[in-house]
């Protein structure tokens, strides 16, 4: 058992993603006794404290088989109907067999734009964070019903890890039709072998990764991309098949189950980097000096009343640069608020917010958990 296999049999937060395949039974329509069989498992791993958000393909599939569909449509409209049409039947599945165990389902939608570096992430992070705190499972999916070519992930894989990034999850599960990652194509080489274990940044991995099938967009490529993804906020990505028996709760006993892909950064290092590295500034705060030591030293949020001034058009959840007076960097992070609403509550206390701009959003300008110092 390896360091990385004992992480998951801890408390935690696991993003689990069921593809398309396995969902609809390779397209015979849902499979209602192995998503059943899945909720069991994932209602399981909440009594053993795993906060668990579910990213669920299979509502084109649906979609297609409720259609009378063989083959999956290229045209975006004709995605976006058989998704409209797939998704009632998909979340009537899982609403039901949750509700068998008394707990409460959430359908999510979302599109790359709510998980990029745009003004829509803190939005989508704080409607799952809170969630998962009222104990309620978040069944995300991509809005296929509106996506545009432009916007779209491409995959449920890169849904999952963007999720993933976004909450802070400890692990991405991704349940597939294959047992795991192989160092050639089961299907067509004997010779190929099962990895266990790897780094997810491990650029072999790429060479080993296959494509998709028929119902989904995703295939063993993308499955290691979306590792990659997750792995910069530091979450273990494990790829399994999901037709192993109780192949969830396998992998919290740290069983030797599928490929295992490590990131090779702590958690929160990963995340700050992230927050660094990938995200345009579109502003700049000027802190006093009780600020700058209140980051620095205290490892505390931005609040309001410690910023001078504002430049720059920004919105709620795009990266702003904090400088002191003298015009040192002090950090970056995600903005709470757009510019407009900035410059009406700087230098003024938290309790004020709601007077000054007619609602209260966070008390904080910038949290620390969305901060990095420079």
């Amino acid at each position: 058992m390896t360091a990385g296999r004992k992480g998951l049999a801890q408390p935690g937060r696991w993003v689990v993603k069921i593809g398309s395949a396995l969902l609809t039974n390779d397209g015979q329509g849902l499979d209602q006794i192995a998503i059943a069989g899945w909720v069991d498992q994932l209602v399981e791993l909440t009594r053993r404290g795993v906060e668990v958000i579910l990213v669920s393909s299979g509502s084109v599939a649906e979609g297609m088989t409720r259609l009378g569909w063989s083959e999956r449509p290229r045209e975006i409209y004709r995605l976006q109907a058989a998704a409209a049409v797939g998704q009632m039947g998909l979340v009537q599945a899982y609403e039901t067999n949750f509700r068998r165990h008394g707990m409460h389902t959430a359908q999510v939608l979302l599109t790359h734009d709510d998980l990029s570096n745009r003004k829509r992430y803190l939005n989508a992070r704080s409607t799952l964070r809170t969630l998962i705190e009222l104990g309620v499972v978040a069944v995300v999916n991509e809005n296929d019903t509106v996506v545009t070519s432009e916007i779209r992930f491409g995959d449920n894989d890169t849904l999952g890890a963007l999720v993933a990034n976004a909450v802070e999850a400890d692990a991405l599960i991704l349940l597939t039709d294959q047992n795991g990652l192989y160092t050639a194509d089961p299907r067509s080489n004997p010779d190929a072998e099962l990895i266990s274990e790897a780094m997810a940044e491990d650029e072999r991995l790429a060479a080993m990764a296959g494509g998709g099938g028929k119902l989904g967009r995703g295939g063993m490529a993308t499955k290691v991309r979306a590792a990659k993804l997750a792995a910069r906020s530091g979450a273990v990505t494990v790829i399994a098949s999901g037709r192993e028996p109780d192949v969830l709760l396998k992998l919290h006993a740290a069983e030797q189950v599928g490929t295992l892909l490590l990131p090779e950064r702590e958690p929160m290092v990963a995340r700050k980097q992230w927050i660094a590295g990938h995200l345009q500034a579109r502003g700049t705060l000027v802190l006093d000096a009780g600020a700058v030591a209140a980051l620095t030293e205290r490892g505390k949020s931005l609040l309001p009343a410690g910023v001078r001034s504002v430049s720059g058009d920004f919105s709620r959840g795009e990266m702003v640069i904090m400088m002191d007076e003298m015009g040192r960097v002090v950090a970056r992070g995600l903005a709470n608020y757009g510019a407009e609403d900035a410059r009406r509550i700087i230098g003024r206390p938290s309790r004020d917010i709601e007077a000054l701009l007619g609602f209260m959003g966070e008390e904080e300008l910038v949290h620390r958990d969305n901060l990095v110092l420079a």
